[in-house]
This record gives structure tokens, sequence and C-alpha cells, in this order.
């Protein structure tokens, strides 16, 4: 009688966070697909619009910058989460980034309140991409970005930016679930 009362709460605790991953549906930045291999594609994507913060300490980052979109700007405005939410080295100095939904530009998008948050736009770009799941911890993250670098670097592709992180799903989603991208600028000519 025990065995199936664990069980059946442990089948309900399941349900409610499948149900709650696949229920919290995020604007993302749209982009064309212009090439693929079986281990990264090349997309193209067109400007865009973020706020980002630099960091030593990985929450505090996040934190500001949730706080932007849930209302910490000179509007007051609250703005949806999209994704995903990207991260790199960029000389040393960590960045986080939280893209802003496609109906702002710079004229209309909140002026941040925090001045450790910055309004930027993205210019367009080619971006080689490889997808993975499980956790999106540094050790995971390398090994799938060094995947992506040393086939850039075999099919002659010129990198232009450090490693990019781009994490989809929320701390809630169970790891086989979760969509992590590493991905870098690229100068894309046809190979």
């Amino acid at each position: 009688m025990i065995k199936k009362f664990l069980f059946f709460r442990l089948y309900f605790f399941i349900i409610i966070l499948f149900s709650y991953s696949f229920a919290m549906a995020y604007e993302e930045s749209s982009f064309k697909i212009v090439h693929q291999t079986d281990k990264y594609e090349i997309r193209h994507y067109q400007d865009r619009l973020a706020v980002q913060s630099t960091y030593t300490n990985q929450n505090s980052s996040f934190r500001n910058l949730f706080n932007y979109i849930s209302g910490a700007n000179k509007d007051s405005q609250k703005i949806k989460m999209t994704t995903p939410v990207t991260q790199y080295d960029n000389n040393s100095e960590l960045v986080m980034q939280f893209y802003l939904p496609s109906k702002y530009t710079l004229k209309t998008a909140p002026i941040p309140s925090d001045p450790r948050v910055k309004l930027i736009n993205i210019e367009e770009g080619y971006y080689a991409v490889i997808r993975y799941s499980g956790n999106a911890r540094d050790k995971n993250f390398d090994k799938h970005a060094q995947i992506l670098r040393t086939s850039l670097i075999e099919d002659k592709v010129q990198i232009l930016s450090p490693s990019i992180k781009a994490i989809y799903n929320g701390p809630f989603t169970l790891p086989i679930m979760r969509r992590n991208e590493a991905m870098f600028k690229v100068e894309w000519k046809k190979l």
C-alpha cells in the first residue's frame, strides 16, 4: 500500500513538472537556417534588442536583468520574458543578456533604471549553433562549444566571437527536456 502511495505521489509530481515545463512558451528571436550539417547549423539573425549586464556573480546579474523586465525601469513597465538567456566571456568580463520581445525598438524600450543594466542592439549576423540537452553547467557547455569549434575549423568557417551559451529553459525543467545551445558568431560564405 505504501509503495502504491509513493508511486502515485511520484507520478503526480512528474506530471505537474512536465506540464509546467511545456506550458512556458516564450517568444524566441526569429532566425533563418542557411546551412545544416549533422553536428551544427548556421543561422542568420536580424538585428535584436537586448538588455545586458556584466558580472562576477551569475545570480546577481540574472537578478538585475530580471528586475528590469519585472518593472525596475524608467517606465515601471513589465516586459515578457523571452528566450534564450545568453552568457559569454568578453575579455575576462562575464556578460549575461535577456532579449526583448520583438515589439520593442531602441526608441520604445523602457530605459533601465539600474546603471548595471544596458540596453543594446545586437546587429544582424550569422551564428553557428550546436544544440544539446542536459544541464547548462560550464562543463557541459564547454564540451559542446569545443565540438562546435572543431567542426567549424574543419569546415574552414571563420569564428568571429567568443563562445556563447544560450539557455532556453527554467531551472525546474528536467535536464533531459532542456534545450541549450553553444554558438559562435561566424563569417558565413556558402561552403
